[in-house]
């Protein structure tokens, strides 16, 4: 039996590093007053359907949908914004006190896609959802949160890059255009993006099949038919990002291509040397129309996602050690039944006090249960014979030293916490 195509078991000595980053990403939301939200796994195929997009690949190729017992078409999240804002509007969270709403989550997303490097059929995302608020300073802190996501564990070759997609008058406007610029050339596109003209020319721009087609290098930019509210907005994002002396290209071409999305849109690029042809590590943007079409009121929102798998695949390029704390506190060596039974109390009275001790269940040896407390990078090995039970006392061996002290059995505890403790 193996793993399905597309998933992954994350072992110990991987898995630590997941640990890792996932803290010090759940510790910059607290920074910054994001609250955890946590969804279901599988949602109402509908939500997705109006939530995504019909248009979208997610939606026609890549989700994982199935019926249950009850005939109930039920789907495998394939992204988090659309079961965050399902919740914000279930539950009212639009009539709390506190607004704007800030939510961030973490957890295992699902698209039938074909697996690479950095991308899996499950896949974790860790993403935020800021919902109430239109102020475009909110749109910068979205951004600036994202970048800090990479900078605080240590990335470098980081590039942002961003572009307005106008409101709703603006987006028309481009769309007409876009219409009439590719209607032309409608035969040579590819299937999906003929139907992309009819239902949601931005797609257009974002098809990877036609990326090279010569009619996307001379497409009309969204830049161009900005009215001038949507231009000022623009331009007080970017001022938002120069005060904070956050660097940022804006790219004419980037876009989102789901039709409630509108203004902000930004992504994050890896520039560095060996990470992949696949340089998008996180995107983002301004979605003011998807909470109406989840059935609540006229509430604004933005937010942004990266996957965890990426994040880590980037540290890898660039050379990044995580500081994952390796080894254990103790290791208990018991020779004799006895000693044994008081080994057992022991470990218990030392995991109780906030000590990380292990001891051995295999019945080995002496020098066998010493290269176990090498693998394990012991700090302290605890010996516990007949002897020393006779005496009431262990012997305690700081491993790095070499060092031994006999130390009474019934101060152990205390000895061994005050130890770490200032060794720590």
């Amino acid at each position: 039996m193996k793993a399905p195509r597309g998933t992954q078991d994350i072992l110990p000595g991987t898995s630590e590093k997941w640990q890792f980053v996932e803290s010090a990403l759940i510790e910059l939301c607290r920074k910054y007053n994001y609250q955890e939200i946590r969804t279901p796994v599988f949602e109402h195929t509908e939500l997705f359907q109006r939530g995504v997009g019909d248009t979208t690949d997610i939606v026609q190729k890549e989700m994982y949908t199935f019926e249950d017992r009850g005939g109930r078409s039920l789907t495998l999240r394939p992204e988090g914004t659309a079961s965050v804002v399902r919740s914000f509007v279930e539950h009212k969270v639009f009539g709390l006190p506190m607004q704007p709403t800030k939510l961030f989550y973490i957890g295992p997303m699902f698209r039938y896609e074909r697996p690479q490097q950095g991308r899996m059929r499950q896949f974790y995302q860790f993403g935020i959802e800021a919902l109430g608020s239109a102020d475009p300073a909110i749109d910068a802190e979205v951004m600036a949160l994202a970048m800090a996501a990479y900078q605080e564990l240590g990335l470098k070759s980081l590039k942002l890059v961003i572009n307005s997609l106008g409101d709703t008058e603006s987006r028309k406007q481009h769309r007409e255009a876009l219409i009439n610029h590719f209607d032309p050339h409608r035969e040579e596109l590819c299937q999906d993006c003929q139907v992309r003209l009819d239902k949601n020319p931005l797609r257009v721009l974002d098809c990877k099949k036609d990326r090279e087609h010569p009619a996307m290098a001379t497409a009309p930019s969204v830049l161009e038919y900005l009215n001038e509210e949507s231009r000022e907005y623009f331009e007080q994002v970017k001022s938002y990002l120069d005060a904070m002396e956050i660097p940022y290209v804006v790219d004419k071409n980037l876009v989102r291509g789901l039709d409630y999305y509108n203004h902000t849109a930004f992504e994050i690029m890896s520039d560095a040397e060996g990470f992949g042809a696949i340089t998008t590590l996180s995107g983002g943007g301004r979605y003011n129309g998807l909470v109406e079409e989840m059935g609540g009121p006229e509430t604004p929102g933005i937010g942004f996602a990266l996957s965890i798998e990426r994040l880590l695949m980037a540290l890898e390029a660039e050379g990044i050690e995580l500081p994952v704390d390796e080894g254990i506190d103790c290791y208990f060596l018991a020779l004799g039944n006895q000693a044994e039974k008081e080994a057992v109390r022991l470990t218990y009275q030392l995991r109780k006090a906030g000590v990380q001790v292990d001891k051995d269940y295999l019945g080995r040896k002496i020098k066998s249960q010493f290269k176990s407390a090498d693998r394990l990078k012991a700090k302290y090995v605890i010996v516990l014979g007949e002897n020393e039970l006779e005496a009431g006392q262990a012997n305690v061996k700081l491993m790095e030293t070499g060092e031994q002290k006999e130390i009474p059995l019934t101060e152990l505890v205390t000895y061994l916490k005050n130890e770490l403790a200032g060794g720590k």
